[in-house]
């Protein structure tokens, strides 16, 4: 019997990996028809009474009923939205809350000049990536972008959502990870990890400008202190696969390698390429580390991965393995737009960039009005309005070499050209999208550019204490530009829920895996009905959620 039982255990294990292997993918319209449900449940408020329940069934159960039940007409649940956002618009219209009141019109006095010191190797310290789940270990009044809190809250549901739902029937075959070429939601997902992981990473950069050009080796000892625990949990998820005949499909990444490896790897990659942030666009270096990684598969490394046997190490992990640099050039396009979106100017980096080489080739000034701690600080003006604009040329160009790199077979485990271009393309728009309904929804006056009815000048915003609180217009003592003093509210947080997703993401993801795997070696979830995987996928969205709001408060892990 206990032979049997091992036989029949053997079968199960071939069958759910053949469930899951073999996959062709869907269409690039039918993944962002179902990612658009996300946009329209945020732009939908949940009502107040019962928060935790009311957020629950409003932002996450309809995310998983677009990859469920109604992922072959996505359009159908997001038109639903869309007509209860329009309604409830239409009677409760958004209004600005706490607008300004203007005070005086004298021209701003120059800032104090702040002379940047050469730093030595000891004040090198590592600050926390996260702006939305770690503003302690930033200012006191650090931002916190509602649209980046929404938008990694939304990838972080859809990841966790996606990993379990892929193991039932009711997950559409389509959207689960394609096994050479093609597009799917869940190769979407892991690109979008890599590239949010990106996004974090330019806090550093932001706050402390001689991140811009850090010894290497000691760059190096810092990010592998951060990527190690990373490094271990991939290395335990492989010992434990392997240990409890877990069904996988080593197509994805490899017969030891997995996810894990690849998210603890690619920052350290970067840290070789960090000497020439000051140097040049991080974003043009991400296309150039794109392209150079595109001529390689050409050259041979697509045949490799795809036909080569498995007789060593390097070749038993080949897609893991290759598919870095691809990674690594989604990782700086995240960069790039990271640096757009967290300051308060979109042209703030640009600036820090120039300062950074005047500073490097002997400039002691070259720092002075360029204040590193107000770009991050809660009371900033922001230019959310320049910023949305800035992303649109962005996703625009992103989607036009999308289109051009075409003729090639998008996606594959090898992270090709056009799955890159997709990648960067479709975060970089809903990025775009998260911040407009930020703008439309939630305004605040601190939020958009303000002109002056009188000169038509862009006003530059005045702290108490007599410095400007924006540099993107000209200096301070420039006596064409108006100075007014705010008194006004910081921008609206993220619902709660996603808020609270977003702080411990990372313990969140491990539960969510752990659970995965309890699910799937206590039930054969291949042969599960749909009304019985709903309530299983429902209760385990519903338990994810509820441990997130319970640990709120405080940060599960820290790395």
């Amino acid at each position: 019997m206990i032979l049997a039982s091992h036989q029949d255990g053997d079968d199960y294990k071939t069958a759910k990996e053949s469930f899951v292997a073999g996959m062709t993918g869907s269409t690039v319209f039918h993944i962002n028809m179902i990612s658009l449900v996300a946009l329209h449940t945020f732009a939908l408020p949940p009502p107040k009474s019962f928060q935790f329940l009311s957020e629950w069934l409003f932002l996450v159960v309809p995310l998983l009923l677009s990859m469920t039940l109604f992922a072959d007409n996505p359009g159908t649940l997001s038109a639903v939205f869309f007509i209860l956002t329009a309604l409830i618009c239409f009677y409760f219209p958004p209004h600005e809350s706490g607008t300004p009141l203007p005070s005086g019109g004298s021209v701003s006095p120059s800032a104090s000049p702040t002379v940047l010191r050469r730093i030595p190797s000891s004040s090198f310290h590592r600050d926390e990536r996260d702006p939305q789940s770690a503003a302690p270990a930033l200012e006191p009044n650090t931002i916190r972008l509602p649209a980046l809190s929404t938008y990694r809250a939304h990838l972080m549901l859809m990841t966790v959502l996606a990993i379990l739902a892929v193991d039932f029937p009711v997950f559409p075959r389509a959207l689960a990870k394609c096994e050479t070429y093609g597009v799917s939601l869940m190769d979407m997902g892991v690109g979008s990890f890599v590239f949010s992981q990106g996004i974090v990473y330019a806090i550093p950069l932001l706050k402390i400008p001689a991140y811009l050009w850090p010894p290497i080796t000691l760059e190096m000892v810092f990010v592998l202190s951060e990527c190690i625990p990373i490094l271990v949990l991939g290395l335990v998820r492989a010992f434990l696969v392997k240990g409890t005949q877990y069904p996988e499909h080593i197509t994805e990444y490899g017969v030891h390698w997995n996810f894990f490896l690849t998210l603890a790897l690619t920052p350290v990659l970067r840290t070789y390429l960090q000497p020439l942030f000051s140097r040049m666009s991080i974003s043009l270096l991400g296309l150039l580390v794109a392209l150079g990684h595109q001529l390689l598969l050409s050259a041979g490394f697509a045949s490799y991965v795809l036909n080569a046997p498995r007789e060593t190490f390097i070749s038993a992990n080949k897609e893991g393995i290759v598919s870095l640099t691809g990674y690594l050039a989604i990782h700086l396009l995240g960069l790039s737009i990271g640096t757009l979106i967290l300051p308060h100017s979109p042209s703030y980096f640009r600036r820090q960039q120039a300062a950074a080489r005047r500073w490097h080739n002997g400039d002691e000034y070259a720092f002075t009005n360029l204040d590193t701690k107000q770009a991050l600080s809660v009371h900033t003006h922001r230019e959310n309005d320049r910023t949305a604009t800035e992303l649109f040329s962005y996703a625009v160009i992103y989607w036009m070499l999308f289109g051009i790199s075409r003729y090639l077979h998008i996606g594959g485990p090898d992270v090709n050209l056009p799955y890159i271009m997709w990648v960067a393309a479709y975060n970089t728009t809903f990025l775009l999208c998260y911040l407009l309904l930020d703008l439309a929804f939630f305004p605040t006056p601190l939020a958009k550019s303000t002109y002056s009815p009188v000169s038509g000048l862009k006003v530059v915003r005045k702290a108490k204490d007599g410095r400007a609180k924006s540099t993107s217009t000209p200096p301070p003592s420039t006596p064409m530009t108006t100075t007014t003093t705010t008194h006004g509210p910081s921008p609206m947080p993220a619902p709660p829920l996603l808020e609270a997703i977003n702080k411990n993401a990372l313990a969140v993801f491990l539960l969510a895996n752990v659970a995965t795997g309890v699910v799937n070696l206590s039930m054969r979830t291949m042969y599960t009905p749909d009304g019985r995987a709903m309530g299983v996928l429902g209760v385990y969205a519903f338990g994810l959620c509820a441990f997130a709001w319970a640990v709120r408060d405080r940060r599960v892990w820290k790395l």
